[in-house]
């Protein structure tokens, strides 16, 4: 019997709405633009970048964890301004068990409530299960974040539960991840909601 293994690789994956590029220190000074607002760092484990030179670390951090084969990460670009607005990963990648994570996933607060957040999740769910023919998608978040919460539920993300004190923030905040899932055999389900709301909005909406 041969014997698979999924491959991952940074590529371009582009919707109506948003186009996710694999990430380069050229996108550094626009993704900082985009980074500057409290709301999007409250929740996350790395602290503000307030600096072209404090976001080429933090992108560096990613880009070493994409040599290292852990993750792969991207800049999100709207694509009616051609705007950098935001960034998000694969990670936690499993070539052997085809499973991966979608995660560090945040947007410039401009654009919540867009569809730009929902395309961009249905662009790289539809490449991981129909692409690269993974069987798990982890998605997972801050047990005080009840706001990507029921975001990660209302894309499809199945609640599977908590790990307690699972991980060190930069300010020594021990936090609570809260972990969902979507597998394979939802995956069709999955997508047939997503076209269905990604088709819901309106130009004046958008």
């Amino acid at each position: 019997m041969e014997e698979r293994s999924m491959k991952v690789e940074p590529v371009i994956q582009e919707g109506q709405f948003v186009r996710l590029e694999p990430m380069t220190m050229e996108h550094a000074p626009r993704l900082l633009v985009a980074a500057q607002h409290d709301d999007i760092w409250r929740y996350v484990s790395a602290p503000r970048p307030y600096t072209v030179a404090e976001m080429q670390k933090w992108m560096q951090t990613a880009l070493d964890q994409q040599g290292q084969g852990f993750r792969i990460p991207f800049v999100t670009i709207d694509r009616t301004s051609d705007r950098v607005i935001g960034s998000t990963s694969y990670l936690d990648i499993q070539p052997a068990n085809f499973n991966l994570e979608i995660g560090w996933t945040w947007l410039n607060p401009e654009f919540w409530r867009t569809p730009r957040n929902t395309e961009a999740k249905y662009l790289m769910l539809k490449h991981a299960f129909e692409t690269l023919e993974t069987i798990r998608v982890q998605i997972k978040t801050d047990s005080r974040n009840y706001i990507s919460q029921n975001a990660i539920e209302r894309i499809g993300g199945v609640k599977e539960g908590v790990l307690r004190r699972s991980m060190i923030y930069y300010n020594g905040y021990i936090r609570d991840t809260v972990y969902y899932s979507i597998l394979d055999r939802e995956w069709p389900e999955v997508k047939s909601k997503l076209e269905a709301k990604l088709k819901s909005y309106s130009p004046a909406n958008n």
